[in-house]
């Protein structure tokens, strides 16, 4: 679903900071080759990412759902020196992919890879960390954000990613339909905890903005 028109997405784009070229040729690639390219993040939202770790200068970041890496690779712009980027994905499949592009950036010894499920892996990870990016199975979403809230430092950002679905969170959620059903859930869990204070941005398909008080 497009909350704007193509016209006005093009503009956007034209009148934003451009895009690398290494990360124009991960997007090519991604969608000739790996299935559901819609979940990359692209140009704008690249940008958005990017800046939002300049400004934060993290020296930890945390990342649920690499896809093919295009996020991870605008987030580590925006590392402090010596920080570390850590991505986790359940996909296999997708880690050499992953893993050409991260060789091929300035970032590769800042960025560690783990495979397998998050729900698993965020408790073995040790922080604090200073940005989350949550961007992985909608169902989860809520669990990610427990599991992530005790290790983020006081001021520290959980972005997360889809949250508008499409425009589904404005429609009753189908009985079959989790997705949608658990993101209302959380947009609204999001909305009251006490321990955050967030901004629902309309950027591509929903990005919220935690900051932790």
């Amino acid at each position: 679903m497009h909350f704007l028109s193509e016209q006005l997405e093009d503009y956007i784009a034209e009148h934003s900071e451009n895009e690398p070229e290494l990360l124009a040729e991960l997007s090519k690639e991604t969608h000739q080759k790996i299935l559901q390219p819609r979940m990359l993040s692209g140009h704008f939202q690249g940008r958005v990412l990017s800046l939002l770790s300049k400004l934060i200068a993290p020296k930890r970041i945390l990342e649920i759902g690499t896809y093919t890496g295009y996020s991870a690779l605008c987030l580590c712009e925006g590392l402090a020196d010596g920080g570390q980027l850590d991505t986790i994905d359940i996909k296999e499949e997708l880690q050499d992919f992953q893993r050409k592009y991260f060789e091929r950036s300035p970032y590769n010894d800042q960025i560690k890879q783990h495979l397998g499920s998050a729900i698993d892996i965020i408790p073995t990870l040790e922080g604090p960390f200073d940005l989350v990016f949550i961007d992985a199975d909608k169902e989860n979403y809520q669990n990610y954000f427990e599991l992530v809230l005790p290790k983020m430092r006081k001021g520290g950002i959980i972005l997360s990613d889809n949250v508008l679905w499409s425009g589904k969170i404005l429609e009753e959620a189908k009985a079959n339909d989790k997705s949608t059903l658990k993101l209302q859930q959380y947009n609204q869990h999001l909305k009251n905890d006490k321990r955050v204070e967030t901004v629902l941005l309309p950027i591509r398909d929903g990005l919220s903005v935690c900051r932790v008080i």
